[in-house]
């Protein structure tokens, strides 16, 4: 278990530096006094996604707000070295959830692509970067994966460096050994993953798909997935595959 894995974990804005008072917000203060209901001189972990990981004590609390003490950093800064997730947007609750356990297993960046069978048009970018923060902050990472604007699947396609290998989750792929399948790539240059909507790609959409050169159909099995399991099924994979970094 990571030390101080028990303390809560807060992402503030930064830097983060030995010896720093910030005062916090009136959200950010309602949730520590009045959530967590944290007592003057409790512990805390913050992290700002560039100064690594600190410790710091709730050094006052009134009604103007809380005001923390930065006291000795815990954890530097590493890399992030997670595949790009590329997904379907879906409708809200399980939006929110997909964005919660693609950030929890080590996704570097969220990518919504939009199919012709794509529930959603439309996103909340505010509501889901909030929730890969709540993510974030629950599961150790110190970095913030951004969950970037949508675009149609042919946009994300041509976007996407062709140097990056795309791991395509083809629900018309014969079952086989996924972690044979995906024993080809290397954490050097981490690949993409890409799900689709519910009821699946279309037919032009997959041909499209497997056009492209790198592509790696991959079978997750003889189910059928919804998608927000397909995320956190295809993520594991990849993650055992490349073997998962620490936060």
């Amino acid at each position: 278990m990571r030390a101080n894995a028990t303390l809560p974990r807060l992402h503030i804005t930064g830097p983060l530096l030995e010896g720093r008072r910030i005062a916090l917000d009136r959200e950010a203060s309602h949730r520590l006094l009045h959530v967590l209901r944290l007592s003057v001189g409790d512990g805390m972990l913050l992290f700002d996604g560039v100064s690594g990981e600190w410790r710091a004590t709730l050094a006052e609390a009134g009604k103007r707000g809380a005001v923390l003490a930065v006291e000795a950093s815990t954890r530097p800064q590493a890399a992030t070295l997670g595949p790009t997730y590329a997904f379907a947007p879906l409708k809200q609750a399980r939006l929110d959830y997909l964005v919660q356990k693609a950030v929890e297993m080590g996704a570097a960046r969220l990518m919504p692509v939009i199919t012709r069978r794509t529930q959603v048009a439309r996103l909340n970018l505010a509501r889901l970067n909030a929730n890969a923060v709540e993510a974030a902050e629950q599961c150790g990472r110190l970095d913030i994966p951004p969950v970037e604007p949508e675009r149609p699947l042919e946009a994300f396609l041509d976007a996407l460096d062709a140097a990056v290998p795309l791991v395509f989750c083809d629900e018309a792929a014969a079952p086989h050994d996924p972690l044979a399948a995906l024993a080809r790539l290397s954490r050097a240059v981490p690949p993409a993953v890409l799900v689709g909507p519910e009821g699946g790609f279309t037919p032009e959409e997959r041909a499209l798909i497997l056009a492209r050169d790198g592509a790696l159909p991959l079978s997750l099995g003889p189910r059928i997935l919804r998608a927000d399991t397909a995320a956190v099924a295809a993520l594991a994979l990849v993650q055992a595959a490349l073997g998962d970094p620490s936060a």
